[in-house]
């Protein structure tokens, strides 16, 4: 309280909030401050979180908003804990996606790379990215980011370039990058291989052709099913269980390839699934992914029949030149006339696409670039397994391991032109193979100055998988990877655990021996209202820059953080925005109240404080410790859950009614004097609770509290106050639930608004007599009573009346003439009936073992008690309920 404790004048604010006008405004001031950025503080506990570098090609969609809006939350939270705090931003050069762009903008020029050469389309590349690539960094800022952009890092800068070279070297000296043929998922359209996890299996309707091989020297023929009988061009063996009865003497003899008349073996291999097809396998190594481990398990030979375009080659015979699907007709036609095709079955089954452009994926034999994955994967799966690495949630662990148990050896190259270069050279004269971190001028071996380096760049996930200390510097020991590394979160989305997340984890613990954070919150994606992913195919996108044009970036950012749980996907309903809008105007109109009613306020010791007093400081206090335990266990979501709840119910709809007599009491200037206190204390310490999940409303309220300094962000967050009064709690808490009882008859018996009525109250024990007769004043106000009665005991109950049952207390608004006898009869078999759902779920709460024994015990004793009360509760209703059937 001490920057708000100075005199103010009377403050004028905007009678509505308009976010166009204030957002841009603090947003410049914040970055022309330099509030975003730290220096290296050794006297200052670090946290650093690094941002998953979007798409330089990319515009900002809900999931970069999403994940944006968490990192932000943390690091706004953990800036105001008094952390030295740094969050690195930056963007990915986006191998594919880039060139792709580039490529088709030149297109349009009537040329091609190839025209242009490798140098000017890189230059053209580079061009680009100036252009362009800064627009997901200004719309981020358009969030509210409040990222070190004096940080700012590109995954193709120098910094990152050198790391790259440093990584690939080094792996490339131990053996664990290799150079091989290998079976590979090849894009016919972007031109390059991708990986395992950049590939997208979806189903479609397709056929199982049924083909009969004629085995060698003998009358006998094996059926095979396939899927795709042009590649059977490439078949090199037919496989069977050794296991399996039908065919096992078969087993070692020859069979006659239809259409290409080859010789082929029947070999034995436990990887074929009897039950499928005809429980015969056709084998081609250098298509297909599985049958290039058989392949290399049984040493068959691998025979390439496509191109790189998909196109049939010189191995497939007459048709070679034909796109694989036109091949695929002209095969299974020719098959018919040569009788072996003995039935075509209808099968829907899982197609490879591309991630990038759809194209479905052809498995292709390649001499790629890889990294041996097993004795990196122990130390990445060793550092989960023990705890040094969390996820958040914990059931992310289990998705992790289980692939990372299961890994693949990764191949790094891709046929692009932009990228990370790989640093091998091939010297022309003695073919030596030279990997080094500088380029060289001349060959090692031979001294030949004839060195051409490799064309293709790496796969765009390993400077990527550098992420987390290539940006503090490293290789060099820099005082920011001093202090900031480990970084100690990173937040992402679930669906990038294997592209990205896992890569960073053995990467770290190959180069810096230490987990690259200590944890990994994943969150789930933004679907539309119907579930559906968002794409541009059905239409359902949403642009959140719209968003923030229309409902403001507070808005958006709080709606994407509440009504969900960690991990859990999100759906994106329209309605919900127009709902966090009014909570935004709620609590712009509710500060505007509070501080047009300071003109006459100064600080100073406050009077005696009223039960209202009490219980909303009570409530910040539970408030200020909730909201601080969810963030530092990364419940966002519940954090903002506590936030609404306080500020619209307890804060808004209460408390600030409640003052209300004594604010506009100016006689009495000490009641109307620790009101003002009162309402100020709550509510600057709850502009800084909220701050960060709403920056721009709560800096523009702040800059309002007089005595304010230069932006709230640079406030410490509040520390949980000592000050807790259960006694209050309980106490306005039935205060609140006798109005609350009071206002719902009124609106069952559809008593006009303006109409006062009579209370009578029955409450027999003197503490609760005692609460509800200084709270009379309260009560008549805000339940718009014209008297009140209250009584320990009644000789007889009010008839014609509405009533209420509380905890120990009945409630009785005498209706003559506006009351419907059978309405109300129906009314309290409703509530009857509410109170047994209650009762019965609580009882079976307490039945369970699982929480009596795990519970607190004051938490199972305060059930306990709850218990009872609606049993006392259903007993007065129903003894109410004869009453009025017998009257």
């Amino acid at each position: 309280m001490d920057d708000i404790n100075a005199k103010t004048d009377k403050l004028e604010m905007a009678k509505t909030y308009d976010s166009s006008i204030v957002e841009g405004k603090w947003y410049q001031y914040w970055e022309d401050n330099k509030f975003f950025h730290e220096e290296v503080d050794k006297d200052k506990q670090p946290f650093s979180i690094v941002m998953p570098p979007p798409n330089v090609t990319g515009a900002l969609h809900l999931g970069h908003a999403m994940d944006s809006t968490i990192q932000d939350i943390v690091t706004r939270f953990k800036r105001m804990q008094g952390y030295n705090t740094l969050w690195v931003p930056g963007t990915d050069h986006a191998g594919i996606a880039t060139q792709a762009k580039v490529e088709a903008q030149i297109a349009k020029e009537g040329t091609n790379r190839h025209e242009l050469g490798r140098e000017k389309f890189l230059e053209r590349v580079w061009d680009w990215k100036h252009q362009y690539g800064g627009r997901i960094t200004q719309q981020l800022r358009r969030l509210g980011s409040s990222c070190d952009w004096e940080r700012e890092r590109f995954t193709m800068d120098e910094g990152c370039s050198r790391a790259v070279r440093e990584a690939f070297v080094d792996l490339y000296d131990k053996g664990l990058i290799y150079r091989g043929n290998y079976i590979v998922n090849w894009c016919p359209k972007c031109h390059t291989t991708i990986s395992d996890i950049e590939v997208e299996h979806n189903d479609r309707d397709g056929n199982l052709y049924h083909l009969s091989y004629p085995v060698k020297d003998s009358e006998e023929t094996l059926v095979v099913a396939t899927t795709r009988p042009e590649t059977m061009l490439g078949d090199t063996a037919v496989a069977v269980h050794p296991e399996d009865e039908r065919y096992r003497h078969l087993i070692g003899k020859t069979l006659i390839l239809p259409l290409v008349n080859r010789e082929i073996p029947i070999i034995a291999d436990e990887y074929v699934d009897r039950e499928f097809g005809t429980g015969a396998v056709k084998i081609t190594p250098a298509h297909d992914p599985n049958d290039f481990e058989v392949g290399l398990r049984h040493h068959l030979p691998q025979v390439i029949v496509m191109d790189k375009e998909a196109k049939m080659n010189e191995n497939a015979g007459k048709y070679q030149g034909m796109d694989r699907f036109e091949a695929r007709k002209a095969v299974v036609e020719d098959l018919k006339n040569l009788g072996v095709l003995l039935k075509i079955d209808a099968h829907a089954h899982a197609v490879g696409e591309c991630y990038r452009c759809s194209t479905i994926i052809e498995p292709m034999v390649s001499k790629q670039w890889f990294v041996k994955m097993e004795p990196l994967a122990k130390p990445a799966i060793e550092v989960v397994r023990d705890g040094r690495l969390e996820f958040v949630p914990e059931r992310f662990d289990k998705i992790y391991l289980g692939w990372m148990e299961n890994i693949r050896d990764w191949c790094i190259s891709r046929q692009l032109w932009w990228g990370h270069r790989i640093p091998v050279w091939y010297c022309e004269k003695c073919g030596a193979e030279v990997c080094a971190k500088e380029d060289p001028t001349s060959c090692p071996t031979c001294g030949s100055t004839q060195l051409s380096q490799d064309p293709d760049v790496l796969d765009t996930w390993f400077s990527s998988g550098l992420w987390p200390f290539s940006t503090l510097g490293w290789p060099e020991a820099t005082p920011e990877l001093e202090q900031f590394y480990p970084t100690s979160v990173l937040v992402t989305g679930r669906d990038i655990i294997f592209f990205w997340v896992a890569r960073m984890i053995f990467m770290a613990m190959e180069f810096k021996k230490e987990v690259p954070f200590r944890k990994v919150m994943i969150h789930g994606l933004v679907l539309d209202s119907q579930g559906r992913k968002m794409s541009k195919s059905l239409g359902n996108g949403v642009d959140p820059i719209e968003v923030i044009d229309n409902y403001g970036a507070d808005t958006l950012r709080f709606m994407l953080i509440t009504g969900n749980t960690p991990g859990n996907d999100l759906r994106f309903h329209p309605e919900r925005l127009e709902a966090t809008r009014n909570f935004s105007n709620k609590i712009w109109n509710a500060s505007r109240y509070v501080l047009l009613n300071l003109e006459d306020y100064e600080a100073g010791p406050r009077g005696d404080l009223a039960l209202a007093d009490r219980w909303i400081l009570d409530r910040y206090a539970a408030t200020v410790e909730g909201v601080t335990s969810a963030l530092e266990k990364y419940d966002l979501g519940e954090a903002g859950r506590l936030l609404y709840e306080f500020i619209w119910n307890e804060y808004c709809d209460w408390y600030i009614e409640l003052t209300k007599p004594r604010l506009y009491n100016k006689e009495d200037k000490a009641a109307r004097h620790t009101a003002q206190s009162v309402l100020l204390e709550v509510l600057e310490g709850t502009m800084r609770l909220l701050h960060p999940f709403m920056p721009f409303l709560t800096e523009e309220i702040w800059q309002n509290f007089p005595g304010s300094g230069k932006s709230i962000m640079m406030q410490p967050w509040p520390e949980v106050p000592a000050y807790r009064d259960a006694a209050a709690e309980k106490n306005m808490t039935l205060l609140m639930d006798a109005i609350k009882a009071i206002r719902n008859i009124r609106a069952e018996m559809k008593v006009a608004p303006g109409q006062k009525v009579e209370i009578i109250i029955l409450a027999p024990d003197p503490g609760q007599r005692e609460v509800l007769e200084s709270g009379q004043g309260d009560i008549l106000k805000l339940a718009g009573g014209a008297s009140i009665q209250l009584h320990a005991a009644l000789a007889e109950k009010p008839t014609q009346s509405a009533s209420a049952v509380l905890e120990g207390v009945e409630i009785y608004l005498p209706l003559k003439g506006m009351m419907d006898l059978g309405k109300e009869i129906a009314r309290l078999e409703k509530e009857i009936g509410a109170v047994i759902q209650d009762k019965e779920a609580l009882e079976k709460k307490l039945s369970n073992p699982g929480f009596t024994g795990k519970a607190p015990a004051a938490v199972v004793a305060k059930e306990r008690e709850r218990l009872e009360g609606l049993l006392a509760r259903k007993e007065a209703l129903e003894v109410r309920l004869k009453e009025l059937k017998e009257d």
